[in-house]
């Protein structure tokens, strides 16, 4: 049985002359809606057409490009079908492959099969999409070869390739091969400069993010995906200034793509929690047309690194009042963070217990919450019983936030003895962290010779403690201050500053908690007390007193956990020189005003 083409496109005159039918053939493919038509299409093609006839092969080219789209297995069913593919055959399949998730490493294959068959050389159309797939799948050694291939083949400086290139290198992690080809290329394009910044972003190389940015400013107007990766980068860096810049450029263009807008709007509210200023993300949160998860999500995390566990808890309940999506794993990890921060156990359960309901099963970030929660609120038998019932391995993280809540609660020494030792019998990459948690909690208890044992166990693992590091962004520029740094070219005026301050701490009968310098000689509470009066954020909030003006907060970006020592003068310092002080360290932000912290000493 013949079949015949649908009513709305009446079959080709096969008695008519070849150049007529190929005319015919060509104009039901640009008018077919899909696969039924396309297969009747094809039928006749293969009745009516001869394969030698050169306009053949633009038929078959076109069947093969629109079966590519909707069904690959039958694209390559036509494939097979034409003698002598022509490059832009190849590169049909090829691309077809290379988009889609689960048939990458075909592009691949089909790219070394080009190669082996030998009938036609790739082109500059083919290497972008075989280098998508290579950077899909991780595979550096095959993406090399064809980075090879492409300057053998005189591609090396076509812009396309080399944008490929760099998204290669940089999903496989090596930046400094994407670099290298970035800054080889006599000709960029705005996506150039964009998969680059984006890899930097991604990868953490927050600051030759930003540099490149500046660069590229040159050349281009960065654009949605320019201003998404920018701000993710002011997020990590604590950059407010050139966030709220990004932020204005956004609103004087204001012709940001549809498909980009709630991604950049989900950016700014990220970056103005993490930069601590969650007003500004409210009021983009709350100006967004249209929202996501993600935009949820931000605005939930924030509000809980901030310590505003109920207003956390109640754009949760929006959320789950408004919206038509439901909340998803990462959601719960913020309304479980809010709980933990402020030490709502009663409301941590109920939640951890509301995540089987919406059918999510629990990761281990969501126990981890739950045991910080728990054993700081002084549960940690239950803590240690909700371990012992996770379905995946405990992580670090989980076994150090237990030991910091034994530290903080004051638990016996042998639970957290016990604690430390089933992290250092685990195979985690544990760092400097839990000794000095342990060390801590030794100090604490006046167990110096304990203090001594862990400082030289360090040593005889060539373990370091890791230094605390404080930013603070003064007119648009970052200054990072090291604990005891000295290399500051306002260090003279700095410790002068720290003078002022200790004197005027003497006199609101500060005390120095000599607990909190539990690396230094315990024998010398004067060199204890120096070390605290060192502590970075100290240096960054007298620099601060220095140089900003005194109506303006200022922010702290430190990389560890405050000290209960620095926590305190922190409080005393924004009473005594009237200032609002907003530190973020490792976990939460502190807003420290009139002698008080948002934490409520909880943290």
């Amino acid at each position: 049985m013949v079949l015949a083409i649908s009513p709305s496109l009446p079959p080709c005159n096969i008695d008519a002359g070849l150049q007529n039918i190929h005319s015919c053939l060509l104009l039901h493919l640009k008018e077919c809606t899909g696969m039924t038509q396309l297969k009747q299409i094809h039928a006749q093609a293969l009745r009516s057409t001869s394969p030698h006839h050169p306009s053949t092969i633009l038929v078959f080219s076109r069947i093969l490009q629109f079966s590519s789209l909707t069904d690959l297995d039958y694209a390559y069913r036509v494939f097979d079908q034409i003698e002598n593919p022509n490059s832009f055959i190849w590169n049909t399949l090829i691309r077809a492959c290379a988009s889609k998730v689960d048939t990458k490493e075909q592009a691949i294959i089909l790219y070394q099969k080009m190669l082996e068959q030998g009938l036609v050389a790739p082109d500059k159309h083919t290497f972008p999409f075989v280098l998508k797939g290579c950077g899909y799948l991780f595979a550096l050694a095959e993406g090399k070869q064809v980075h090879a291939h492409a300057l053998k083949l005189g591609f090396g400086s076509d812009v396309y390739v080399n944008n490929s290139l760099i998204h290669l290198y940089s999903s496989c992690g090596c930046l400094d091969l994407a670099d290298k080809v970035f800054d080889k290329m006599p000709e960029r394009s705005l996506v150039s400069w964009n998969v680059l910044v984006e890899a930097f972003v991604q990868f953490g190389e927050l600051n030759r993010a930003l540099k490149l940015f500046n660069g590229m400013q040159d050349s281009f107007d960065p654009d949605g995906y320019t201003l998404q990766s920018i701000i993710s980068a002011c997020a990590g860096l604590g950059a407010l200034s050139l966030g709220m810049w990004a932020h204005a450029y956004l609103l004087r263009k204001g012709d940001v793509d549809a498909s980009t807008d709630v991604l950049v709007k989900n950016s700014l509210v990220d970056m103005y929690c993490k930069c601590g200023s969650l007003e500004l993300a409210q009021q983009v949160f709350e100006r967004m047309t249209e929202r996501d998860v993600t935009s949820w999500n931000y605005m939930i995390l924030g509000f809980a690194m901030h310590g505003k566990a109920e207003e956390a808890l109640e754009y949760f309940a929006q959320l789950v009042r408004t919206e038509s999506f439901k909340p998803n794993s990462i959601t719960f990890v913020g309304v479980l963070s809010a709980c933990k921060h402020r030490g709502m156990v009663t409301e941590g359960r109920k939640y951890f217990e509301m995540i089987n309901e919406y059918k999510i099963k629990p990761v281990v970030e969501h126990y981890g919450c739950m045991v910080d929660l728990l054993a700081r609120a002084g549960f940690i038998e239950e803590a240690l019983d909700l371990i012992s019932k996770m379905p995946m391995r405990p992580d670090a993280v989980i076994w150090r936030s237990l030991l910091d809540a034994c530290s903080k609660t004051k638990a016996s020494i042998q639970l957290s003895e016990e604690v430390a030792r089933q992290i250092f019998e685990s195979e985690f990459n544990i760092g400097s962290g839990v000794y000095v948690l342990l060390s801590r909690i030794y100090a604490a208890a006046s167990r110096w010779d304990d203090v001594g044992l862990v400082r030289k166990l360090m040593s005889d693992k060539g373990i370091a403690k890791e230094p605390g590091c404080s930013s603070i962004e003064i007119d648009g520029i970052a200054h990072e201050l090291f604990a005891g740094d000295t290399s500051h070219p306002q260090t003279q005026q700095i410790y002068k500053m720290l003078d002022v301050i200790d004197e005027k701490l003497g006199s609101f009968g500060y005390s120095p908690d000599r607990s909190q310098a539990h690396m230094v000689d315990e024998h010398d509470d004067k060199s204890r007390e120096h070390c605290l009066r060192l502590h970075s954020e100290r240096l960054a909030i007298a620099l601060g007193l220095l140089r900003l003006q005194p109506s303006m907060p200022i922010r702290v970006f430190k990389n560890l956990r405050v000290c209960n020592d620095c926590h305190e003068v922190t409080k005393l310092i924004s009473k005594i020189f009237c200032v609002e002080i907003i530190v973020r360290d490792r976990t939460r932000f502190h807003h420290f005003k009139d002698g008080s912290c948002s934490c409520m000493d909880y943290w």
